[in-house]
């Protein structure tokens, strides 16, 4: 076995003195889109191979000052906008659980490397999911900070109003120390209620997710149900064009041989939607988003699936619906947190999630907590190093 044999790290860091803090003896890896300071800050593309970071990211500062060991630079999706991380510049990255299948996106390096026991834990981004998918994929534990709560200093941005950078860890305590570290976390430990959506909004899901989902849902006992305005795919596809309509003047003076067909092919949905649609899409944000907070503010916190399927063959076609639900948080601004709920028949990783309101995310590690503890899916792939405790 080699150091790396799921391609995870696309750069390793020095060693780094021993510190003193809250994470001291913690490793972390880092997403490729969050600048380290004296290491390539790429967001995993061809244009940005040779940038090297000036400084550190706020998050990363942050995670230093606390004690923690910065330990590289993990794989990516191209420019964060992606499903599975098979990157045309850096190569593909492999689940731990299954080589040759992806760890998920577009932050796979980072759900690989945690999974794999590369790093204690590593940081993602997540627009529409991606740092909760690869922590379902991998079988282990991911947090996307409410919008506004985590600074996005130092990183290549794929949207800004959906972005958040988050942590991967193989336990709920290592990922609320972390979360704690770099994000504003709200102390209101209330749990109170919790709600579902009703027939998952019609989105079809492989049978050992349901099977775990279930098993949440048994765990946490009654629950109300609770309808959106929208289709989830209709909803998911209106984050998408807000995505690709910012990269699209992102990149607009970037060399096309710099970015991938695939990239400039997603990208160029963005100019081409109509101003009529485009309005259209921006109501079924707007509309979304205030019944998600609508629902939230009655019932505490809204239990979901992270993807609706486990993790797939690279050579697979992606899955479209891969981010119905996860999408739902970023678009809302909501914190959500990843966890598994067990395994499908073949060894593979599922994960659900919890989503609730910006202020409450105490309540929402503390829920997460009770339920970790009922369904005790965590399982690590049998190549991986023991974790810290």
């Amino acid at each position: 076995m080699t150091l790396d044999p799921f391609n995870a790290f696309v750069e390793h860091a020095p060693d780094a003195p021993a510190r003193t803090g809250p994470l001291a003896g913690i490793t972390i890896g880092v997403k490729a889109n969050i600048a380290v300071a004296s290491l390539h800050w790429t967001a995993g593309m061809a244009l940005f191979r040779d940038r090297i970071a000036e400084r550190d990211a706020e998050v990363v500062a942050r995670l230093r000052a606390a004690g923690a060991s910065i330990t590289g630079m993990l794989n990516m999706e191209e420019a964060a906008l992606g499903a599975k991380t098979d990157n045309p510049w850096f190569g593909p990255t492999h689940n731990p659980h299954r080589m040759g299948h992806t760890p998920g996106g577009s932050s796979g390096g980072s759900g690989a490397a945690v999974a794999a026991g590369l790093c204690d834990a590593a940081l993602g981004t997540d627009t529409m999911g991606s740092v909760r998918i690869p922590a379902a994929y991998c079988g282990v534990y991911g947090f996307k900070p409410a919008q506004g709560r985590v600074s996005q200093d130092g990183l290549e941005l794929a949207e800004p109003s959906l972005d958040a950078i988050g942590p991967i860890a193989r336990s709920l305590d290592l990922l609320e120390r972390v979360a704690r570290v770099i994000s504003n976390v709200g102390d209101d430990d209330t749990a109170g209620g919790y709600a579902t959506l009703a027939g998952l909004g019609g989105v079809a899901c492989d049978a050992a997710v349901l099977h775990g989902y279930g098993a949440a849902r048994s765990a946490m006992g009654e629950s109300t149900e609770i309808t959106l305005p929208h289709p989830l795919s209709r909803i998911r596809f209106a984050g998408f064009i807000k995505t690709v309509r910012f990269m699209a003047g992102h990149f607009s003076d970037a060399d096309p041989v710099l970015l991938s067909d695939h990239l400039r092919r997603l990208i160029a949905y963005g100019p081409r939607r109509s101003e009529a649609d485009w309005a259209e899409d921006c109501k079924v944000l707007d509309e979304t988003a205030e019944a998600l907070h609508h629902a939230l503010a009655r019932h505490g916190t809204l239990l979901l699936p992270t993807a609706p399927q486990t993790a797939f063959a690279h050579t697979d076609t992606i899955p479209a619906n891969q981010a119905d639900f996860t999408c739902l948080a970023n678009i809302a601004g909501l914190p959500a947190l990843g966890l598994p709920a067990g395994f499908s028949a073949d060894g593979l990783p599922v994960g659900v999630q919890l989503l609730g309101l910006p202020g409450q995310e105490s309540a929402l590690f503390a829920r997460a907590r009770a339920l970790d503890a009922a369904l005790a899916a965590y399982r690590p792939p049998s190549l991986a190093k023991e974790p810290v405790p």
